[in-house]
């Protein structure tokens, strides 16, 4: 049968064994609206029926098999619990096939004498197998499911098994959208070149053996292919946007003048690391070029990315514009603040910060103060991209810990200029670098990869609750050194006022064992005022013990707290742990970091806690955190595009990634605007894609 040019998008409704009712629940459960989309509603996993395994082979470890035998005889037998049993054999054994429902549909169809293909997993009882509800199919019948297949089995839900649209009404569908399709419905976009050199099948034959694969070879061929797919798309649009990124006019950056070259010589209280000064290079270069700079900054905790980042604005205002920092939590952005002043010192340059806590008269004139220019630099949260808030001339934005933004609101603080500014993105989240290449693709990337000389790596050990006296007894000797301590509590998402007590009954029981020592405390729910209070009293050394949440995590700066213990250690992510082992180690005494816990963990947990107490590399860390975790939940794949990652893994094929990476640099490389004939279609698809549209059915680009 032709199809038409338009099977793939039509209406789902239309499609033989759907119709308007089931079209309503695939739309609002799934999602898809067309027939091509179904294509796109891949198997999660396959039943192997491409051979028969043998009675005598069977053991208690065995997984779902499938048997070719005779049945010998059917039994009803009444009781406790009524059953039906089949005895069924082959040649090698017999074996017992229990029915406790459907039992009057398998009296019509078991047939004693008669050969059956059986599906099922078995189990023993009393030293003998036994398969309870196995498929059986009549040898010879032609029906969905026969020997020599693979069956794919398709995720659904409640709503949709409701509608017969289970995993076997869901391949039911698609076979029958199988019959109506051709190969001239499916266009490939990846050159043929680049298809006959990784050995790739085309579309066709990769989409139909994806859902009807007769055994593994062609499935694995299939998936080898539209997992190359995803990954090509997705570097093909990161790698188009950096290209249109690098085309944007930028501000000329064009000499250094008094305020650089004044702290650089007078004011900086270092010397600067061969890394940082590498990336300064790196940001001079990109400021001189004429377009606009959009970098990423990577810097494990304490590797000095706050230096560059004003050393980057100072050269933003020698050459006559403003300059921002955008931070997280109003915590960061005062600390920023604080830092930045200190810093610079009595240059004649004006800092002030904008945070939603600043409001009324004070509020209004800094505003009115920006506008006219007589602020140079302006350091804030969130609050900076309010529709309110006009720079007069913004040449360089600074976004710090850029994952805790979206894409919208970091676009919102670009636009504050008719042409948009120098971006640079910093994070003390060391990123892996097949996340990198697919999360932050379009930026370039610098990383400050060496701690600045005299800092000492932070000694980090284990322990259970049970040592608390012994933990208790260190703390007790650091702080008689004159050193601080951190004790964090996690903070329990599930049960948030769970938390709270838990913070509280923790902060009480610290007041008792240390009543010689001023106690401060920091949580989330706490009034701007009173959070900055207690900072204060810490950061002054007029506290010695600091009880808080994870609202420390980031950027809290103290170099003479000396020792972080986490409690509930389990309950933490790796990137958490280690950032939160970041907050001591700033300054020259050797620093430690407690991890304590119960005795009951999960492997995962285990695994945490040795990569911990084994490693300070960030690096390594986010490695092993990427393993452990997955990338679908590490904070901003959601908002990069690899939310279209439906098959491919970025931590599983990263052979595959690095290939379509470098298929894609090639093709920009060659022809950057996509205008050589065998480009056509892929710019097509492209441009569909950058419209917003998902799967695109073939027909329409052709």
């Amino acid at each position: 049968m032709s199809s038409s040019p338009r099977t793939l998008h039509s209406s789902i409704e239309y499609l033989k064994g759907i119709g308007p009712a089931r079209a309503e629940t695939l739309k609002k459960e799934l999602g898809i609206y067309t027939q091509g989309q179904l294509l796109y509603h891949y198997p999660f996993r396959y039943i192997d029926k491409t051979h028969t395994n043998k009675i005598s082979d069977i053991r208690e470890d065995s997984p779902e098999l499938q048997l070719k035998g005779k049945v010998v005889r059917m039994q009803m037998v009444e009781g406790r619990v009524r059953r039906l049993v089949v005895i069924f054999k082959d040649d090698t054994g017999i074996i017992e096939l229990i029915w406790f429902r459907s039992i009057a549909w398998v009296q019509k169809y078991v047939v004693p004498g008669n050969e059956y293909l059986v599906f099922g997993k078995p189990t023993f009882y009393r030293g003998q197998p036994n398969i309870a509800h196995p498929e059986v199919e009549l040898v010879g019948q032609d029906s969905v499911r026969g020997e020599s297949k693979l069956i794919s089995v398709y995720p659904s839900t409640e709503k949709l098994k409701k509608k017969g649209l289970d995993s076997k009404g869901i391949a039911r569908a698609i076979q029958n959208l199988f019959q109506k399709l051709e190969e001239r419905d499916f266009i490939d976009f990846i050159p043929a070149k680049i298809l006959a050199e990784m050995k790739l099948p085309s579309r066709w034959i990769a989409f139909q053996n994806i859902h009807l694969a007769p055994n593994d070879q062609m499935m694995n061929w299939a998936l080898k292919r539209i997992k190359f797919e995803e990954f090509f798309l997705l570097q093909m649009r990161i790698l188009r946007l950096k290209t249109i990124r690098r085309k944007l006019a930028g501000f000329f950056f064009e000499h250094l003048g008094e305020g650089f070259n004044e702290f650089y010589k007078e004011k900086l209280p270092f010397e600067l690391t061969g890394a940082q000064k590498r990336v300064m290079k790196e940001i001079r270069r990109d400021t001189v070029q004429g377009s606009q700079m959009n970098r990423l900054l990577q810097g494990d905790v304490g590797s000095g990315k706050t230096v560059v980042g004003v050393m980057t604005m100072l050269i933003g205002i020698d050459n006559d514009f403003q300059a921002c920092m955008m931070a997280p939590t109003e915590i960061l952005a005062r600390q920023h603040f604080q830092g930045i002043t200190e810093l610079i010192d009595d240059l004649p340059i004006r800092v002030d910060i904008l945070t939603g806590s600043i409001k009324g008269k004070k509020r209004k004139q800094l505003l009115a103060d920006l506008a006219e220019g007589k602020i140079d630099i302006l350091v804030g949260t969130h609050a900076l991209i309010e529709p309110k808030v006009i720079f007069q001339n913004l040449g360089i934005a600074i976004i710090d810990e850029q994952h805790r933004f979206g894409v919208e609101q970091r676009s919102k603080l670009w636009s504050k200029n008719v042409r948009a500014p120098h971006v640079l993105v910093m994070t003390a989240t060391p990123i892996p670098r097949t996340l990198a290449m697919t999360v932050h693709g379009d930026l370039d990337v610098s990383v400050i990869d060496e701690l600045p000389p005299g800092r000492k790596p932070v000694k980090t050990v284990h322990k259970y609750d049970t040592a608390r006296m012994e933990v208790f007894g260190f703390l007790r000797e650091q702080i008689q050194l004159g050193r601080q301590v951190y004790i964090v509590y996690p903070l329990i998402e599930e049960s948030e006022t769970m938390d709270y007590k838990d913070l509280t009954d923790g902060h009480e029981s610290i007041v008792r064992a240390f009543p010689e020592c001023a106690i401060s405390i920091l949580h989330g729910r706490m009034k701007p005022a009173d959070k900055d209070f207690e900072m204060a009293r810490f950061v002054k050394g007029e506290t010695q013990i600091m009880v808080a949440t994870t609202v420390i995590e980031v950027g809290v700066n103290v170099p003479n707290a000396s020792v972080m213990v986490i409690e509930s250690t389990e309950r933490f992510g790796l990137s958490q742990l280690h950032q939160l082992r970041g907050r001591v180690g700033r300054g020259a005494d050797q620093s430690f970091c407690i991890l304590m816990s119960s005795f009951k963990l999960s492997q995962e947990a285990r695994k945490r806690i040795k990569t911990m107490c084994d490693t300070n590399d960030g690096f390594k860390i986010a490695e092993i955190d990427l393993e452990i975790r997955g990338p679908g939940n590490i904070q901003g794949t959601q908002q990069s595009g690899m939310s279209g990652l439906l098959l491919a893994n970025i931590v599983r094929d990263q052979v595959l990634l690095h290939r379509a990476r470098e298929a894609a640099n090639e093709i920009i490389d060659d022809d950057p605007d996509l205008l050589l004939p065998e480009h056509q279609i892929l710019k097509r698809y492209l441009d569909f894609l950058d419209k917003g549209k998902q799967h695109l059915e073939w027909s329409r680009i052709s």
